[in-house]
């Protein structure tokens, strides 16, 4: 997998089934999250036997009862996850360097206070609402491909990747002293 650029932590809000939140901190696990986290969860990481990583083990995991609680890094962007009119259409969005990314719960949308808190929100352009769980995991993909080092993908079909460039250190900075 490549290095991606900066951090990211995905969470959601209010979420009732287990077996998705397992689903999405394993895929957050093995897209290279930094941190996980869950706001006003009603179940218990214990009963989320889908994440066979076992991430709160291996990953920083959160558990905020109420948004008050939240904490994140400092100049952490917050990436809302939802079906809005206004939100930027993932292919067209660039993912800052420093995000959380939130989801709603399954049968549901982000609180409204939890909007207010939001940098920016995106909507994965589908017909209708995906599962929670698939919806992280076409987020964090389209984050690794934004800020991953991957080969160029060719232009057609019978094309071959660009091969990537080795990366070449620049030369050093040298700085003038001044009288």
């Amino acid at each position: 997998m490549a290095i991606s650029r900066g951090y990211f932590g995905i969470g959601v809000e209010g979420i009732s089934k287990p077996m998705n939140a397992g689903n999405l901190f394993r895929t957050a696990h093995a897209f290279g999250a930094s941190f996980v986290f869950t706001i006003g969860a009603d179940y218990s990481v214990r009963k989320a036997c889908s994440d066979t990583s076992v991430a709160p083990k291996n990953i920083p995991w959160y558990d905020y009862d109420n948004l008050e609680e939240m904490q994140l890094p400092k100049g952490c962007k917050i990436v809302g996850v939802e079906l809005l009119d206004e939100a930027t259409e993932l292919p067209s969005f660039f993912h800052p360097i420093s995000a959380a990314y939130v989801l709603g719960r399954e049968r549901g949308s982000l609180s409204p206070a939890m909007q207010e808190k939001c940098d920016y929100f995106i909507k994965i352009p589908t017909k209708f609402c995906l599962n929670v769980a698939t919806a992280g995991a076409i987020v964090m993909y389209d984050r690794i491909v934004t800020h991953g080092r991957f080969a160029r993908r060719p232009t057609g079909e019978l094309g071959t990747p660009e091969p990537l460039k080795a990366h070449v250190q620049g030369a050093p900075i040298k700085r003038r002293e001044t009288d």
